[in-house]
């Protein structure tokens, strides 16, 4: 696996389910997991995850709890508008504010949509 794994998704974004038993799903993403290259969906790839009672006295009750288990990030598109599109990138340029009140120019990189061109 690559050192630092780049992931276009954020948490947040709302995707859908291209590959997989949840095929066709929509959701927005909870949570990013980087070093594993998978995100947590919600709403799919659910699972029923058994536990234990671990203080009775805390109200801690056991059971079956159902969860989203996370699913890889190459198996989910980014939503824009009606249907799914790639991420690129693009470089803006910006204006900022010196602590001393000067301003000069830099820049950013920003999301955008392959298919439409327009920031995410």
């Amino acid at each position: 696996m690559a050192k630092n794994p780049s992931i276009n998704i954020k948490k947040g974004d709302t995707v859908k389910v291209i590959a997989g038993k949840d095929k066709g799903a929509e959701g927005k993403v909870i949570r990013v997991l980087r070093e594993e290259q998978r995100v947590i969906v919600e709403g799919v790839n659910r699972i029923k995850k058994h536990t234990k009672v671990v203080n009775q006295g805390a109200g801690n009750t056991g059971g079956i709890i159902t969860t989203e288990a996370p699913i890889h990030v190459s198996n989910v598109m980014l939503v824009e508008g009606d249907g799914v599109t790639r991420i690129g990138f693009r470089r803006e340029e910006v204006t900022k504010r010196r602590p001393d009140g000067s301003t000069y120019t830099s820049t950013r990189s920003v999301r955008i949509s392959r298919k439409t061109g327009k920031e995410i």
